[in-house]
């Protein structure tokens, strides 16, 4: 089937997007419990819960919380140990003296070798081994390596120890971790700032899942076409996308399809994979109906080839990573507004003016990470807006690395910070999944099933009676632990939050934040943990952290009159 063709049968295929019931009779309450008197209904984005005006979610890629974590404070400082890349030496850590105690790092629970219950021991993992093996982080194989909750099957389920040219591997790759030699920024941030030791992805699986959860809450309502653009009534067996169909071929995500409303969709990669729409509602829906400024912001979203004639549009631009690898940067299945038909911006039509970003008109708030360059140091900065880097600035391990990373997540809070909307801005550092990298937490599980998709953690938590939210299968979590930070002027500084939540909290913060109401239909937002410990909304800070943008290193510190 031509590829014109497809894009056609893709736009009549979905159809309109139904609706969701949006549950609004907790916000006073919460409001009260914020210490903040609500405002009334019709001041729209300037009616916030808390002194936040605007929101940044910086999501990355593929870390788990040990992954960056497992030593904090504490870094090797190792003498002679350089970049990979760029060969510079790599940075020293020291730590705060009044760093809090009692964090839940492997070596404070004991874990570290050789008192490891795994396999293969943990083991460090240098600056120079910033590029890695990909690990396997499926739906099924993070259970399997839960091993019903001993946590030590990680080397059988997830680690992948061979890969490409440039890339570190070694048998158990999967347990190992870097220190504040090389996620030197991430820790600087997490000694100024707030972060969480116990945030957790809302399901298991990989990274589409993990999109889906940080705006709707919701895997399930999704139908399958095929690459061409077609419906699949009745999923195979083994499907890459859509599993436990209802009579409609409507099912529950597990794995990365690409977006059905995407032109780019298969264009980026070498393979032709099903796709994937998604019914319901997202917090762009609820954003809009509440006259709210936001945007969704991608690396690589522009495309190389703009749609003419019929023909979709291709978004193949590259850049290389400290491997030297070439890296295309938009991945389709990482965007998930593409998914809905009401938030879809299918030919990546760029805003007509500067003046419609974060606002509705021909881009449908869905733009090129260089949109917010332009507006981030404007009154027209949307009040909420997700950013997503470049693949191989991204964070995913084998095309992109905590380097790379590092230097995407410092210029752009540098960015922030320098701007004018710093004085009310909340920056959160989150990710999408774990990449199956070992970490020896694991969460209750809230949320059951029991498919032949599930092992004994998900299937043992079903038989006990732990309930299945909207009958729908395949939902199983909370996932695996990962970082989460938040940097603000109402931040906490050097703080570190116990409260357990997961990526539907931030869903919820913004939520709660501009009134929205919440997701419904089973979303996962209605019983997501809080993030409002990590601030102190009665007191805003006067100060400002630049960090040096290759090594993450602390550049200046500002103190100013806000």
């Amino acid at each position: 089937m031509p590829h014109t063709t497809r894009h056609f049968n893709r736009k009549q295929a979905v159809g309109v997007v139904g609706t969701a019931t949006l549950a609004t009779s907790l916000v006073a309450a919460a409001l009260l419990c914020l210490g903040v008197a609500p405002g009334s209904a019709g001041e729209g984005h300037h009616d916030t819960a808390t002194p936040i005006k605007h929101v940044v979610v910086i999501f990355q890629e593929n870390v788990s919380f040990d992954h960056y974590f497992a030593t904090y404070p504490q870094a090797a400082n190792t003498p002679g140990e350089i970049q990979q890349g760029s060969g510079m030496a790599a940075p020293s850590f020291t730590a705060a003296k009044n760093t809090p105690k009692g964090i839940n790092t492997l070596v404070n629970a004991g874990l570290l070798a050789p008192k490891n219950p795994n396999s293969i021991q943990p083991a460090r993992l240098s600056p120079r081994q910033a590029v890695t093996c990909d690990q396997d982080h499926g739906y099924t194989s993070e259970q399997k390596a839960y091993d019903a909750g001993a946590m030590d099957k990680f080397v059988q389920f997830t680690s992948r120890d061979s890969c490409g040219a440039n890339q570190y591997g070694r048998p158990g790759l999967t347990m190992d971790y870097y220190d504040g030699n090389t996620v030197t920024g991430i820790w600087n941030y997490a000694q100024n700032y707030a972060m969480s030791d116990n945030h957790f992805s809302t399901t298991l699986g990989p990274s589409t899942p993990g999109a889906l959860n940080l705006v709707s809450g919701q895997t399930h309502g999704a139908t399958e076409y095929t690459s061409a653009g077609v419906p699949v009534a009745t999923p195979a067996a083994g499907s890459y996308t859509v599993r436990q169909p209802d009579a409609n071929g409507v099912g529950t995500v597990i794995n990365d399809p690409d977006p059905v409303h995407d032109d780019c969709s298969n264009s980026s990669h070498a393979t032709s994979n099903n796709l994937a729409g998604m019914n319901g509602k997202n917090i762009g829906d609820l954003l809009n109906a509440r006259n709210v400024s936001w945007g969704w912001f991608q690396g690589g979203f522009t495309p190389t080839t703009p749609a003419a004639a019929g023909n979709p549009a291709s978004c193949l631009s590259s850049h290389t990573n400290v491997a030297g690898a070439t890296v295309t940067d938009y991945s389709p299945h990482h965007e998930p507004f593409q998914y809905y038909a009401s938030t879809a911006n299918p030919h990546h039509l760029p805003p007509a003016t500067q003046a419609e970003i974060g606002h509705n008109g021909q881009a449908n708030h869905q733009y090129d990470l260089t949109s917010f360059n332009q507006v981030v140091n404007t009154d027209n900065m949307p009040a909420v807006s997700f950013l997503k880097a470049g693949m191989y600035q991204d964070g995913h391990a084998a095309y992109s690395d905590p380097l790379d990373e590092q230097n995407f997540i410092t210029a752009t809070v540098n960015k922030i910070q320098k701007s004018k909307n710093w004085k009310d801005t909340a920056v959160v550092v989150a990710y999408d999944d774990s990449d199956g990298w070992y970490d020896h937490v694991a969460a209750a599980v809230k949320n059951s099933s029991s498919t032949a998709d599930d092992a004994a953690w998900c299937q043992n938590a079903a038989a006990s009676g732990v309930p299945m939210a909207g009958g729908y299968t395949d939902r199983c979590g909370p996932g695996p632990r990962q970082p989460l930070l938040v940097i603000s002027p109402y931040a906490k500084k050097n703080f570190v939050d116990h409260t357990e939540s997961d990526q539907t909290s931030i869903l919820r913060f913004i939520e709660d934040n501009w009134h929205t109401g919440q997701i419904g239909d089973a979303s996962a937002d209605a019983a997501a943990g809080s993030l409002n410990a990590m601030f102190n909304f009665h007191h805003g800070r006067k100060d400002t952290l630049i960090l040096n943008e290759r090594t993450g290193t602390i550049a200046s510190r500002v103190h100013s009159r806000q």
